[in-house]
C-alpha cells in the first residue's frame, strides 16, 4: 500500500547493500522504521531528507508492518541547530529523548508537534537552550500523563502551591510531584529522589506547563533555576520513564 505522512528523521542506520534504516516519528503513524536505498551522502534534496533532524513529508510503500521509503520532500531541515555546539547537543538531547519516549506505530500527534516547536525554537535561540528543552520535558510528561503534581502536597493533600513563611519544599521523584516539610520529615527518601525547590523553581515550572510552548520564545530561565530543574526533571523520567543513560545528555553535563 502507498501512503504518506509528514516526519521528523530521529535516527538512521546503515545496513547491508547500501540500504539505510531510518527511524521516521511521523505525524499520521507515530515512529516507524523504513528502510530506503537513497544514499545519505547524496547532495540531492531527497538524501537531505533522510538526516536526522530534518522534516520532511514522505513517499511511504507499506506491506504486512514494514514500511520503505520511496519519495521525500523536505519542509525543514533544521540545518541552522549544528552552527553552535551547545545548541546542537540541546537539540540531540530532544530527539533522543523523544526517541526513548515514543513506542512505534503508535501516533502521538501533541508529541510531535511539540518536537517539531522545539526544533524551530532552538535553531532561533542565541543562547538558553535549557530553557526549551526543561519545557518540551515537562510537556511531554504531561503528554504521556505522567506530569508531576505541583499543587498540592502528594501525601497529605494540602495546597503548597504558595507556600508561606520560611516552610521548606520538596520535590519528590518516587512521590510525583511536591510534599510539604511535614510529610518530608516523616519518611527518609533515597539521595537523589528528593530535591529541596523555592518559589521561583515552582512558578518557572507551572509557567511553562500552562503556557503554549509557542509562547516561550524569549523566556530564558536563570542558571540557578535552570540547573535544579534539569537535575529533577532527569531524575523524574528516569524514575517513571525508565529513560536514562542517553548519550546526547552526558554530553550536555
Amino acid at each position: 500500500m502507498n501512503t504518506e505522512s509528514e516526519g521528523i528523521v530521529l535516527r538512521q542506520t546503515k545496513t547491508v547493500g547500501g540500504r539505510t534504516m531510518i527511524t521516521l516519528f511521523s505525524e499520521r503513524f507515530g515512529k516507524i522504521s523504513a528502510g530506503t536505498s537513497v544514499s545519505e551522502r547524496s547532495k540531492s534534496r531527497a538524501a537531505l531528507a533522510l538526516r536526522p533532524f530534518c522534516c520532511g513529508r514522505y513517499q511511504l510503500y507499506s506491506l504486512r508492518g514494514s514500511y520503505s521509503i520511496t519519495g521525500t520532500e523536505t519542509v525543514n531541515s533544521f540545518m541552522r541547530l549544528g552552527d553552535d555546539l551547545d545548541r546542537y547537543l540541546a537539540a540531540s538531547y530532544v530527539l533522543e529523548l523523544t526517541d526513548a519516549m515514543i513506542g512505534e506505530d503508535s501516533p502521538q500527534p501533541v508529541i510531535y508537534r511539540l518536537l517539531k516547536e522545539s526544533l524551530g525554537m532552538l535553531e532561533e535561540r542565541k543562547k538558553a537552550w535549557d530553557t526549551i528543552v526543561i519545557a518540551y520535558q515537562i510537556k511531554c510528561l504531561d503528554a504521556l500523563g505522567s506530569g508531576p503534581d505541583l499543587s498540592s502536597c502528594v501525601r497529605c493533600g494540602r495546597d503548597i502551591s504558595e507556600p508561606s513563611g520560611e516552610e521548606k519544599l520538596w520535590f519528590s521523584v518516587g512521590d510525583g510531584g511536591l510534599i510539604c516539610d511535614s510529610c518530608k520529615a516523616s519518611q527518609e527518601l533515597p539521595q537523589g529522589l528528593i530535591f529541596e525547590v523555592d518559589t521561583d523553581i515552582i512558578r518557572a515550572l507551572s509557567y511553562m506547563r500552562s503556557h503554549p510552548l509557542s509562547s516561550l520564545s524569549r523566556l530564558a530561565l536563570e542558571d540557578r533555576i535552570a540547573g535544579q530543574l534539569r537535575k529533577m526533571l532527569s531524575a523524574y523520567i528516569s524514575f517513571h520513564l525508565g529513560i536514562e543513560g542517553l548519550k546526547s545528555e552526558g554530553l550536555r553535563i
